[in-house]
């Protein structure tokens, strides 16, 4: 091989003097065809790329005799937007020179439509985010006459907007044509001990408590409210509880 080329390299210098054609047909071979027939059979690693802009990828690929090509670009939140997310071969393969290095580049965060929240319930609003990826934020209440109580007057990043998936939208609630009416605090798996604090410190009052047993839960652990967490109800109005309890249940009893 080595003969080879020497042979053919002094054959070319030889034709260099000869013509001004044969410089060019010199630096062809030299520098294009001669490092193809040397390196024919030969294997080479693939480094890794990914993370690196797109162009930045290919030189490095070209650097190792491989020739990066684009495959896709697929929406990506690790990686920046035209940054190489995915690489095939993968890094450390071994493969002829030559080969071709398919690349996904990064379109950046997956980007959805926001729904639209006006008129419904927080309970139907959040479940309508969170088919979205998104998330009820701030919950914000105010007196209307238009809208009935506990459902969306209002969102913070209107309908149909892009945003990206994990995004927090914060809403308007209706309480009603009355001030009078505040959310009730949720108190599922507080005890009842803090459960009752947390009413009185809200302005409401203690209702019916029904124990039910529960085995796998410790005693006197909240399991149920009505008004439900969250929901608005007048000032006073008592919070009825059910709270676990070893044994049989209990008549209710009011306090």
């Amino acid at each position: 091989m080595a003969r080879l080329k020497s042979y053919i390299r002094s054959t070319l210098k030889f034709l260099l003097f000869s013509g001004g054609g044969a410089l060019l047909l010199f630096v062809l071979v030299d520098n294009v065809i001669m490092p193809q027939y040397v390196q024919q059979g030969k294997t080479t690693k693939v480094p890794d790329v990914t993370g690196l802009p797109f162009d930045e990828a290919v030189k490095v690929l070209a650097d190792h005799g491989l020739e990066g090509k684009k495959a896709e670009e697929r929406p990506d939140a690790k990686y920046p937007v035209g940054a190489v997310a995915l690489q095939n071969p993968s890094a450390g393969a071994e493969v002829k020179f030559g080969r071709g290095v398919y690349l996904t580049v990064s379109g950046g965060e997956p980007m959805v439509l926001v729904p639209s929240l006006r008129g419904r319930t927080v309970r139907d609003a959040a479940f309508a985010l969170e088919r979205f990826g998104l998330t009820v934020g701030n919950v914000t209440y105010e007196v209307s006459v238009e809208f009935p109580v506990n459902t969306v007057m209002e969102q913070a990043i209107p309908e149909s907007v892009k945003v990206a998936m994990g995004t927090v939208v914060d809403v308007t609630v209706s309480q009603g044509p009355s001030k009078d009416q505040i959310p009730v605090p949720s108190l599922l798996r507080k005890t009842l001990a803090e459960g009752e604090r947390l009413i009185l410190q809200a302005g409401f009052t203690i209702g019916n408590i029904v124990y039910q047993p529960q085995p796998d839960m410790l005693p006197n652990t909240i399991i149920d409210q009505y008004p439900r967490g969250g929901e608005l109800a007048p000032i006073g109005q008592a919070i009825d509880l059910v709270v676990t309890r070893k044994g049989e249940p209990r008549p209710l009893h009011e306090n």
